[in-house]
């Protein structure tokens, strides 16, 4: 196993990883700034750019409402994740039902949240009439309400098992009994423990994960149309809408409002940043004074009520959407249908099977090519003794840290300029950039962990590195992988943009047409494709546990019970 054999393997992989999935992104940026600086004659628009932009009627309400959407969930996503962990003391199977939530896609989440909270949802129909009185939906605007609050709650209940997740994952290199014994010997409280001296050493390793969520919350589309403001939406919501007007003349803005988004995401996690130095040194300068920090019960009780509360209401959701999508009459306030019926599942003309079928080989497919490279790349890096680099690193969260507005428009052009746009080979690839990052990213920590004495025993009998490759690694590596591959599949499920810009309308999956769905009136069509997408990861996730039970049912080692 030289350097040399590991080097070339790594730089093949950089190669394929940097013109498969870097190169796209920086020519859809290029033809994006193209089109938003008027230097595309078909697309231009006849004023200047910005103030083209400026003159659409609600952009600095979306602006604002992009930010405050944005910030408020990600702080209150990330208060509460810690909040939990606080609570259950990092005990890892407290967390395992948050599994369902972190599979279930944006736009199932936030459809089944919208069935759960609007007026005539299950939380009203389930208090009515005995507890309000209703006998019919109540005219309150509690989805599409003008401050956000529902897409602000639907992003948190998504965004809080993640967070909460890696924060598990990260918590348990920490000697934290030793740190909250520490805090409580200088006259601290626990929770002044645990935020004074736990959360300093734990939010490194957070860090590029909340940077992530914060992006994402600023742009993102599915969740917004379904839950989000709609007169004047987010201005990711605004965009989407100019993009697909069949007026050129938006064109222009639109792109600028591209752009506009992703300096304001690369702002706002500045921003963010400078927050995280001025609260640190703020709490620097409280310690060694002396200070202590005040004690509120009430805080220990309500923020963990609130996130069980959050997550419960998530699961709530889900439940929501396999109960409509069986519901043939459900009148309000009824809490349940009064009849229930098969027609829909039954109905295979409807399209749902070649949809479902689609959204499967599109999954698979960037799954696949996601999983070769990142495992090539491990590879390489494994051979060479290589450390990874800060820029390799970012490499990889550059498709999770840019805004997808601001460079999928451009790449449609570059796709249909080159005669590969609109069609499943060209979805396939735009999926695949979103779900390569977090294949590398769930799959190093397994790499990395495994016993490098097999490998030498396995030398000194003889195998060559590629012997040793498939017949040590891979086997022993065979659950890592497969979660990792579940994981990338449910990321492929999920993608919506990639989807509409790319397919061009003529490549739909069970996320495209949910959101289409999510704004009509028929909720148990909406229910059935929005469970189906929910369902699909799932399915992965235990096929992820199942199969290394039964492929090593006789090697109990490789299942860690030998």
């Amino acid at each position: 196993m030289t350097g040399g054999e590991g080097r070339g393997l790594r730089l093949s992989v950089l190669a394929a990883v940097a013109l498969g999935f870097v190169a796209p992104i920086l020519a859809g940026l290029a033809e994006t700034a193209r089109v938003a600086l008027g230097f595309d004659a078909g697309l231009s628009s006849d004023a200047v750019p910005l103030a083209a932009l400026a003159a659409l009627p609600g952009v600095g309400k979306s602006i604002a409402l992009t930010l405050w959407t944005g910030v408020a969930s990600t702080l209150l996503a990330f208060f509460l994740a810690f909040e939990l962990m606080m609570w259950i003391g990092g005990a890892r199977r407290a967390t395992s039902w948050l599994a369902p939530l972190l599979a279930a896609p944006h736009a199932a989440l936030a459809i089944g949240f919208a069935f759960l909270i609007a007026p005539s949802g299950w939380i009203a129909r389930a208090l009515s009439p005995w507890a309000t009185g209703w006998s019919l939906p109540p005219d309150i605007a509690t989805v599409h309400d003008p401050l956000g609050i529902a897409l602000i709650l639907g992003l948190t209940v998504k965004e809080l098992p993640f967070l909460a997740l890696v924060m598990l994952a990260s918590i348990g290199s920490l000697p934290v009994a030793r740190l909250v014994a520490t805090g409580r010997a200088l006259g601290h409280g626990r929770r002044a423990a645990w935020y004074w001296l736990v959360l300093p050493a734990l939010y490194p390793a957070l860090r590029l994960p909340v940077y992530a969520v914060l992006s994402f919350s600023l742009s993102v589309v599915d969740m917004a149309i379904i839950l989000g403001p709609s007169n004047p939406p987010t201005l990711a919501v605004a965009m989407t809408r100019w993009f697909q007007s069949a007026d050129l003349q938006l064109f222009a803005p639109a792109a600028f409002a591209a752009l506009l988004l992703g300096l304001l995401v690369a702002l706002t996690i500045f921003g963010w940043h400078l927050g995280e130095r001025l609260v640190a040194a703020h709490a620097r300068r409280r310690l060694a004074r002396g200070w202590r920090a005040l004690r509120a019960p009430w805080l220990g009780a309500l923020a963990p009520s609130a996130a069980g509360g959050l997550v419960a209401a998530g699961l709530m959701a889900l439940l929501s959407l396999i109960v409509w999508s069986f519901a043939w009459r459900w009148s309000f306030p009824h809490a349940l249908p009064e009849r229930w019926s098969l027609a829909l599942w039954g109905d295979t003309r409807s399209g749902w099977v070649h949809v479902l079928a689609e959204t499967a080989l599109i999954g698979a497919g960037a799954t696949l090519l996601s999983l070769i490279l990142a495992i090539l790349w491990l590879e390489g890096e494994t051979r060479g003794r290589f450390g990874r680099a800060r820029w390799a690193t970012a490499l990889i969260y550059l498709p999770l840290l840019m805004p997808q507005l601001a460079f999928l428009f451009g790449l449609n052009v570059v796709f249909l300029k080159a005669g590969i746009g609109g069609d499943r080979t060209a979805v396939l690839w735009a999926h695949a950039i979103f779900t390569f990052p977090y294949v590398m990213l769930t799959l190093t920590e397994a790499w990395h962990r495994l016993d490098p004495r097999l490998f030498h025993s396995a030398a000194s009998l003889g195998a060559g590195p590629w012997r040793r490759f498939l017949t040590v690694r891979l086997p022993c590596l065979l659950g890592p992988i497969l979660t990792a591959a579940a994981i990338g599949f449910a990321v492929s499920v999920a993608q919506y943009l990639p989807t509409l810009f790319i397919g061009s309308g003529r490549v739909t999956t069970l996320t495209t047409e949910a959101v289409t769905l999510s704004s009509g009136g028929d909720r148990r069509v909406a229910g059935m494709y929005a469970s189906l997408q929910a369902l699909m990861p799932l399915a992965a996730y235990g096929l992820a546990l199942v199969l290394p039970v039964l492929l090593w049912k006789n090697r109990q080692g490789l299942l860690g019970r030998g």
